[in-house]
């Protein structure tokens, strides 16, 4: 079972599921690597559900033999991970190196926070439950292989999603589906992290009562009011495919993917639900998304901020929400041999 099924689409009346063409966008050149950069890990000892001495042990002996230079910060609290980026790329524009996130989805997110626009090359040793983001890009959730690649990569650039100038690197949303996340979270503190746990959560979840979001969309030229349980905007090509969504072509224009729906009762929440579980949602006659560049969602009178979720942090922000496709992309490292890539 995927995280699919927490993602719930549709699109207002009026509104087409195609976009015109992507505006040809100026690129910055990406870093070149030479194979002797030195790497300036920020890891949150506090994510993931590896054994944090076994990732830094196993980090210590790739890097030791293949006689690259490191340096590991650690840090066990969330609020230390932009202080210890910032950190880790000052050493890296002195030095000439690499700074890699080791975590699950939030601490990548915050660490590319810092490193977007910088030129410094990124890297990742993922340790995420779903790991959407590293497996997108053939990064195992392995340490020891994930670690290899790094010591032999390339450089392959990345687009990257900006919600009110914050970075999301798999999808944003707002409505029901941070309620979601936050709501399986708290289920998984209290009973475990298991997918049977997830499932369970989220049909209680849909089950209770839920007000919906009056937005306005502005939307390449176009302006259409909608009432709707939530808004999604996907970044990453392997979660749309697990979906069963066709909008990989999207992606690949440098576009992001907006998901959206009418109101839907508990009954057809539910048979989303089961269309998520079986990467069907493509087929539900509710289900359009479209992409876009720049997305504009204003909250309805009387709201000036909302619940949001960036790569499953949960934060609040205060309309107008502004999604776009960031200016730089995020030189990410990948292994360099296509062997070495893992498929999803």
């Amino acid at each position: 079972m995927t995280d699919s099924f927490y993602l719930l689409q549709g699109l207002p009346d009026g509104m087409t599921q195609t976009s015109p063409p992507a505006s040809e966008q100026a690129r910055e050149p990406m870093p070149e690597l030479t194979g002797n950069e030195p790497f300036f890990m920020v890891m949150n000892t506090g994510s993931g559900s590896q054994d944090a001495q076994e990732i830094k042990d196993t980090i210590a002996r790739v890097m030791q033999e293949a006689n690259r230079r490191h340096e590991l910060m650690a840090v066990d609290d969330g609020s230390e991970l932009i202080p210890t980026a910032k950190k880790a790329l000052a050493l890296a524009k002195e030095q000439g190196g690499v700074v890699v996130a080791v975590g699950g989805d939030g601490t990548l997110n915050a660490v590319s926070q810092v490193v977007l626009g910088s030129g410094v090359p990124f890297g990742i040793l993922p340790q995420g439950t779903f790991n959407y983001f590293g497996r997108c890009y053939g990064i195992s959730q392995e340490t020891e292989i994930a670690a290899r690649c790094l010591v032999d990569a390339k450089i392959q650039p990345v687009n990257v999603g900006l919600l009110n100038d914050k970075v999301f690197l798999v999808n944003a949303s707002l409505g029901l589906y941070p309620q979601l996340l936050e709501d399986r979270e708290a289920y998984k503190q209290r009973f475990g992290r298991s997918r049977l746990v997830a499932l369970w959560s989220a049909m209680v979840t849909l089950f209770k009562a839920h007000r919906q979001l009056k937005v306005q969309i502005d939307y390449e030229g176009k302006q259409r009011t909608l009432r709707t349980p939530t808004i999604v905007v996907d970044n990453n090509a392997l979660q749309l495919k697990h979906m069963g969504l066709d909008q990989t072509d999207e992606l690949a224009a440098n576009h992001l993917v907006a998901i959206t729906s009418k109101p839907l009762s508990t009954f057809e929440l539910y048979g989303l639900l089961l269309r998520g579980l079986l990467s069907r949602l493509g087929e539900d006659e509710h289900v359009i998304s479209f992409g876009f560049q720049s997305m504009t969602v204003r909250l309805g009178r009387g709201r000036k901020r909302t619940k949001v979720a960036m790569d499953g942090e949960i934060s609040y922000m205060h309309s107008p929400l502004v999604f776009k496709v960031a200016e730089h992309q995020l030189p990410l490292l990948v292994a360099r041999d296509p062997e070495l890539r893992e498929t999803a």
